[in-house]
């Protein structure tokens, strides 16, 4: 059965975390009303969930005020996640105003048509563990400075200080969980895993004989979706609203993930890889990870599903994808 007194907003529910944070809301009886600005009209992640006639289908921009406002009054949600904006850093670079704005905009727009239609929804706003820069392998945690050095990190930071700034000043519930890197078959084609999942499966299947990549030295904290969406729907369960950093805990190079999904496929990766100096960011940060300590200490949450089980995961829903 629904329960009504917990009807939740997702902005940004086709994406990969949207469409997984809904399938595990309506699985706890929750209603849900989700947004786009383009609905694919074959369903996209919510048809391949099997959960596309069960969202309620709002099409919005997030960034305009108006619409947003009028789509919180209409809703009445009890809790609003933010998911909504350009989620690639590699873009970032390409359109720095885009990005911001897609972060920023959107953001500014939830929050005000909360504190002014909705004051007592509860509100979560996905931020990213790039607004650290560079972690150094010990990882960050809350208290950590901020200090992004690529465009979709500073959009992501000062977004968080906003939301931050809203708590403090008009007593909202509103938090931010700061996501470090997190994976599932639903990411788009355009993510660095899932172009080396494709690209082995690829050669694999003899339809390609090389893979070309960027910086593969970088280390970086990997987590399975599914346990990270699982996060963000506790956070707004919590008497007080608190920033938490949701991660695995653990640094990975990106060499050994390509060489864990190559394994996979019986493959050599350096046999098949080859540099790609196009592909190699201006700013690429060489450290990534995540201190979860206080989201295990407070909710109770860890992730279950860290590396090289993400790799293995990935390999093999590549594989299955280029059979049909």
């Amino acid at each position: 059965m629904t329960d009504i007194s917990r009807r939740a907003l997702i902005f940004g529910v086709t994406g990969q975390d949207g469409a997984l944070l809904a399938q595990h809301l309506l699985a706890q009886g929750c209603e849900v009303h989700g947004t786009s600005r383009r609905w694919n009209a074959s369903g996209g992640n919510l048809r391949t969930l099997g959960i596309s006639d069960s969202v309620r289908a709002h099409t919005v921009d997030p960034v305009d005020k108006a619409i947003v406002a009028e789509l919180i009054d209409g809703v009445r949600p009890s809790e609003v996640y933010n998911l909504a904006g350009q989620s690639s850093v590699g873009l970032s670079f390409a359109q720095p105003g885009l990005t911001f704005d897609s972060h920023v905009g959107s953001t500014m727009a939830i929050l005000e048509a909360i504190r002014v239609r909705s004051p007592g929804c509860r509100f979560f706003h996905a931020s990213s563990g790039e607004i650290f820069g560079g972690t150094g392998p010990e990882g960050a945690d809350e208290s950590t400075a901020l200090a992004p050095c690529t465009p979709y990190g500073a959009a992501k930071a000062a977004a968080t200080l906003l939301v931050g700034s809203y708590r403090k000043a008009f007593g909202l519930y509103a938090c931010s969980g700061i996501l470090f890197n997190h994976e599932s078959p639903l990411r788009s084609g355009s993510f660095v895993t899932q172009r080396i999942a494709h690209g082995a499966a690829a050669i694999k299947m003899k339809r390609a004989s090389k893979l070309s990549l960027g910086n593969v030295q970088v280390v970086r904290d990997w987590g399975w979706a599914a346990d990270y969406v699982e996060c963000m729907a506790m956070m707004l369960r919590q008497p007080e609203p608190r920033d938490y950093v949701v991660a695995s805990g653990v640094g990975t190079p990106l060499e050994s993930f390509v060489e864990r999904v190559f394994s996979r496929f019986n493959l050599d990766w350096k046999e098949c890889v080859v540099r790609d100096e196009a592909l190699v960011r201006p700013t690429d940060i060489e450290i990534s990870v995540g201190n979860p300590r206080a989201a295990q200490r407070d909710l109770g949450w860890r992730a279950r599903v860290g590396m090289p089980e993400v790799a293995y995961r990935l390999a093999d829903a590549a594989l299955v994808q280029s059979r049909r």
